[in-house]
């Protein structure tokens, strides 16, 4: 069994900002010190979410309501990148570069073709 989390029930929560500075009120007690960023989402149907970060990321938001409450932290994209890499057969990579409409005949006309497809796959595109 798991301990109850503040998402579990919804909080009072008060957010202000004017883009560069703000507070954050959960419950009537301002955490603004603890909280570097946040994402707010709502639902039609459901108490909002409120998540708070420990990374950059406020920008100009007012609301003042009930909200499940979580907290979040920011993910190293490094174990996903390794493995996206990692799965890339190297001949197939090599082909698609080669075969790529804007491979450029310069020092590095390569390797940019081959980091543009590395972008290209990373984004959905074939």
């Amino acid at each position: 069994m798991s301990a109850p989390s503040m998402a579990d029930q919804p909080h009072q929560v008060r957010l202000t900002s004017n883009g560069l500075s703000g507070t954050v009120e959960v419950d009537g007690a301002d955490i603004s010190a603890q909280v570097q960023g946040y994402n707010l989402e709502a639902r039609h149907g459901a108490a909002p979410l409120l998540v708070l970060y420990t990374s950059p990321g406020v920008g100009g938001v007012a609301f003042e309501g009930l909200a499940h409450v979580a907290i979040g932290t920011e993910q190293d994209p490094g174990p996903s990148i390794a493995a996206f890499l990692s799965s890339i057969d190297p001949g197939t990579l090599q082909q698609a570069a080669l075969n790529r409409a804007d491979l450029e005949n310069s020092k590095n006309g390569v390797t940019a073709a081959i980091l543009a497809q590395l972008a290209d796959w990373a984004q959905g595109s074939s």
